[in-house]
């Protein structure tokens, strides 16, 4: 870890769902922090209290998605100086399911527009005039951002080069809308982009998608190529692009023989045993040079 990311005595951890909360869990942990857990309740495994009892250098306290006050007054409390996100929190659940308290109200209300970024980035705000500076998400995790290349045994063919270098265009278009981070292509075509139902979600429509078409004669290539990107400004302390087992899984369902990344920017979970399944399975990965 560099000077500006070494770890604090006391480290908050907002944890969403997946696996990402505990890999940054068990390096903060490695890096000697005392680590205090604020788990969503809509969407922290309920493994994370197995964690805590296991440890007594772990605490966790169970709040809703919309008690912000309630996070700033239990890190306060805990003497937290420095917290992480880690882990997804869906988009459909920060615009649809949130009850928000009164500080999150407020600042709902002062948002310019009611994306992700937005929201996140005025959160961070709100943390650091209370005296809690959010720290990138990666700051514990950098061996696990991808490195620039091909990662699997097969390279893309040229099919596939043409589909992410369209893929590509296709998300620097978006990007300024912060629609989504995943772009998925057949034969130079955009089959699907994802929005509020995040990159699996995005990866099985694309699939129904060409399977429909299938049934109906189409001539398009039955081969998707998905492309996941961080937006050109993304900001590393929130909604960093993660890949795990799951992600190839539902890419393999779906038909999907290729996945184009950018190198330094995405987070790479369980690269060996993706690395193994994408083999077997054919699939090409591939980390492009970092954009920005």
């Amino acid at each position: 870890m560099t000077s500006e990311t070494r770890a604090p005595r006391k480290l908050g951890l907002i944890a969403g769902n997946g696996r990402f909360p505990f890999l940054l869990l068990d390096a903060a942990r490695a890096e000697g922090c005392e680590v205090v857990v604020a788990a969503i309740q809509e969407e922290t495994d309920l493994e994370i209290n197995e964690r805590a009892a296991a440890d007594a250098g772990v605490t966790v306290h169970w709040l809703s998605l919309g008690e912000l006050s309630r996070l700033i007054a239990t890190f306060q409390k805990a003497g937290v100086t420095r917290a992480v996100m880690a882990g997804q929190v869906k988009h459909k659940q920060i615009f649809s399911s949130i009850r928000p308290d009164w500080r999150l109200a407020k600042l709902l209300l002062n948002l310019r527009t009611r994306n992700t970024d937005m929201l996140l980035g005025a959160v961070a705000k709100v943390l650091g005039d209370e005296g809690i500076e959010l720290i990138s998400s990666t700051a514990f995790l950098e061996p696990l951002l991808a490195k620039e290349g091909v990662l699997t045994p097969r390279a893309p063919d040229e099919e596939e080069r043409r589909n992410f270098d369209y893929g590509l265009s296709v998300a620097a278009g978006l990007a300024a809308f912060d629609i989504g981070q995943t772009v998925i292509v057949a034969a130079q075509a955009c089959v699907a982009v994802e929005a509020m139902e995040g990159t699996d979600a995005a990866i099985e429509r694309a699939g129904a998608l060409m399977q429909t078409l299938e049934a109906d004669a189409s001539t398009l290539e039955r081969r998707l190529t998905v492309v996941k990107l961080p937006k050109p400004k993304q900001d590393m302390r929130f909604d960093v692009p993660v890949i795990g087992l799951r992600t190839l899984e539902t890419m393999i369902r779906a038909g999907a023989s290729c996945l184009a990344i950018e190198a330094e920017r995405t987070l790479l979970f369980d690269l060996d045993a993706m690395i193994l399944r994408a083999t077997d399975a054919n699939i090409a990965i591939v980390a492009l040079p970092r954009r920005y």
